[in-house]
């Protein structure tokens, strides 16, 4: 079968097609799955580029979606013919997060094998179901972006109705967010340095967004557009860069989840205005296996579709993570086979 590999020590000069073993039959507990699509996440690029080392050979992506082939023994959960989509930690099946999730030892495409491949056989534990009717290039993009801002929202930030929630850009996650937050009647505020990314976020529901090229000290905006009180919630997909404007636009005792790196992996926090406002600063990764059962529950209810940027083949990763490198796309970019 046909697979997407980076030799070390990374670049995308070192991804190539090899040609590995079909993985064969399901063995007891596990299913063999035919891939047809994967999503592009920071951490990919990440692995590809060699900033994450990874092992020589190394099969890419945490995202994997596709249709069951065959049951092991023991499977009840799923039958030939289902459409799945893959668990960034498989081994975290719900709950909190635990010592098996505190780094990426585990997680596709990066401490195991991923799944830019066509055929995989797994642990059934390590897929979920996918949203009924969603293609697998729809599906692939919610086990990292969807998932971590579901999470953010519902699971760590008890999003309700009528709260305001502010998302940082119009990636994956932000444009997940923006979805997730008006399919549970919040409002929601988008930033991005270009305007017409800010009016397609607009036609997907944002209610108010911000140009932070045009407006550096973007939290003023934010006060104003809530009359001076703030959010309730943050999805920070900067880092250090963004973080002092996110808790200077969060309302006291709001909540700010800290998920992205964009501008660097350590900065100053203004600690005093976070201590006054009583903010709950919380960094995640992704989530469990159940939170993602979730998602896909609420998803089957909801008349939504991920924004799909641009779709590569397989063989054209390479071409794709430059295009996400560029940081031109709204929405997420996917491969498909």
């Amino acid at each position: 079968m046909k697979s997407l590999i980076v030799r070390a020590p990374g670049g995308l000069d070192r991804l190539e097609v090899s040609e590995r073993p079909d993985p064969g039959e399901p063995g007891p507990g596990q299913i063999r799955v035919a891939l047809h699509a994967t999503s592009l996440n920071y951490h990919d690029l990440l692995v590809a580029n060699g900033t994450i080392p990874a092992a020589d050979g190394r099969v890419l992506m945490s995202d994997g979606a596709g249709v069951v082939e065959a049951v092991g023994e023991g499977v009840t959960e799923f039958r030939a013919g289902d459409a799945v989509v893959s668990c960034f930690f498989p081994q975290w099946a719900d709950g909190a997060a635990s010592d098996a999730v505190g780094s990426f030892a585990g997680t596709p495409g990066d401490g195991i094998d991923g799944f830019a491949t066509q055929y995989a056989v797994r642990p059934a534990t390590a897929f979920t179901r996918a949203p009924r009717g969603w293609c697998p290039a729809e599906a692939a993009t919610l086990t990292t972006a969807g998932l971590t801002a579901w999470r953010a929202l519902v699971d760590d930030g008890r999003l309700k109705a009528g709260d305001t929630v502010l998302t940082l850009g119009t990636g994956g996650v932000s444009i997940a967010a923006l979805q997730i937050a008006k399919m549970m009647g919040a409002s929601v505020i988008v930033t991005s340095s270009s305007d017409e990314k800010l009016e397609r976020a607009r036609a997907l529901g944002a209610d108010h967004t911000v140009n932070y090229r045009r407006h550096p000290e973007w939290s003023q905006q934010v006060l104003e557009l809530t009359g001076g009180l703030g959010v309730h919630h943050v999805l920070e997909l900067g880092g250090p860069g963004s973080v002092p404007e996110s808790i200077r636009a969060v309302r006291v005792g709001g909540h700010i989840s800290l998920i992205g790196v964009m501008t660097g992996f350590q900065g100053d926090v203004p600690t005093f205005e976070l201590m006054r406002k009583q903010v709950r600063l919380q960094g995640l990764i992704v989530g469990s296996r159940r939170q993602q059962q979730d998602y896909v529950a609420a998803l089957d209810q909801a008349r939504v579709r991920p924004a799909l940027d641009r779709r590569f083949a397989l063989e054209e990763l390479a071409d794709a993570f430059r295009f996400q490198a560029g940081g031109g796309h709204f929405g997420k970019i996917v491969a498909e086979w």
